[in-house]
């Protein structure tokens, strides 16, 4: 079994690259940052290389020969939970948006510092972690959240949630009532002081997907118009009822 490391966020990291350079710097950076890499040239082999070795993250460029990857993404998701972020070379928000719906955590657009993906992969991380402090349970609507365990359900049924997506909902668990702009979450769930909004709106979509009975017509997560999301613990009021900007 893998050593732990002494460094707090390190971990095993799978570099999925076709471009030699690229992936070599990129497992550089976050070797000397203590982490353990793998690396992957294409779909099937970084498919194989989890299978032998399941990593704590995957470092995932969108534009692979093959099996691009959007593909190995979700393979990976059918295997188990595994959080990744999605390199991609490509301006267009649809890409971004596109890695994101199929269960990316986050995302680096090329070309990046390394040592700004080496604090991604961290924070990362840090977040996919079980909590060391006392376990904290949220309930409410049915839903419940095992902040330690990092395990959220929907009536007793065991919630599929991606990294980004357990912590959201257990940020909105801990403020119900409460409206956030989308810059608030991004700053609380994410820990990024900037970034493209529509990471928030992706998430918040794929969430509701998971947790509402009629995501169309959602009852717990509303959109509170000209500012941002609430957590209703109470939905019985009815759908999408703040209108106010």
């Amino acid at each position: 079994m893998q050593q732990p490391n002494t460094t707090p966020s390190a971990g095993r990291v799978l570099v999925v690259d076709d471009d030699p350079t690229v992936a070599e710097v990129v497992a550089g950076y976050l070797v000397r940052a203590g982490h353990a890499v793998d690396r992957a040239a294409d779909g099937p082999s970084a498919l194989a290389s989890a299978a032998g070795q399941w990593p704590d993250l995957v470092v995932l460029d969108l534009m692979l020969p093959g099996m691009d990857g959007l593909e190995v993404c979700a393979r990976l998701r059918e295997r188990g939970p595994v959080p990744v972020i999605m390199l991609t070379a490509r301006g267009d928000e649809d890409d971004r948006v596109l890695g994101l719906e199929v269960g990316a955590d986050d995302y680096v657009t090329k070309p990046f510092s390394p040592r700004e993906l080496v604090l991604r992969v961290e924070s990362v991380l840090r977040r996919s972690r079980p909590a060391a402090a006392v376990p904290d349970t949220l309930a409410a609507a049915g839903l419940t959240v095992d902040a330690a365990a990092r395990r959220a359900t929907k009536n007793g049924a065991e919630l599929a949630l991606t990294l980004r997506e357990f912590d959201l909902l257990a940020f909105l668990l801990r403020h119900p009532g409460r409206a956030f702009a989308r810059e608030e979450l991004m700053r609380e769930v994410w820990g990024w002081d900037f970034g493209d909004l529509s990471t928030v709106t992706v998430h918040v979509r794929r969430l509701r997907g998971k947790v509402e009975d009629d995501p169309a017509r959602p009852r717990l997560i509303r959109t509170v118009w000209g500012v941002g999301y609430r957590f209703e613990p109470d939905p019985a009021a009815g759908p999408e009822e703040d209108r106010r900007a």
